[in-house]
């Protein structure tokens, strides 16, 4: 059974640094690209980084980039998002998916969320 389990939120001042973490198992985690998500109250879910199965490439959403680096460990099974010049914006709930296939097609597995607060 897939699992994903964030790590790291917390409150920050503006302008801190926090680093997510997502320990993953239970599935073939070089197989699967891996992503960060966030949703704030009230707002949809938004995409916010992407790295490959290899890790050989990253994407960003514009309204992170230059401040928000994603990087994986596939010795530990895990996926971390570095976050540096936070702003008050950047208060979310934050989730990592796996995205891959098995037998039956497309699957994703998510994890629970951990929670971001920027505020002074």
């Amino acid at each position: 059974q897939a699992q994903l389990v964030e790590s790291g939120g917390g409150l920050v001042q503006p302008g801190g640094s926090l680093r997510l973490s997502c320990a993953t198992s239970g599935f073939i985690f070089s197989r699967y690209v891996m992503s960060w998500y966030r949703q704030a109250p009230g707002k949809e879910r938004e995409l916010v980084a992407t790295i490959t199965n290899t890790g050989g490439r990253t994407n960003y959403a514009d309204s992170v980039k230059g401040r928000f680096t994603i990087s994986r460990d596939s010795a530990k099974n895990t996926v971390h998002l570095q976050m540096n010049s936070l702003k008050p914006e950047d208060t979310a709930v934050y989730y990592c998916k796996a995205a891959g296939e098995d037998w039956t097609g497309p699957i994703n597995y998510w994890g629970q969320g951990t929670q971001v607060t920027v505020s002074s």
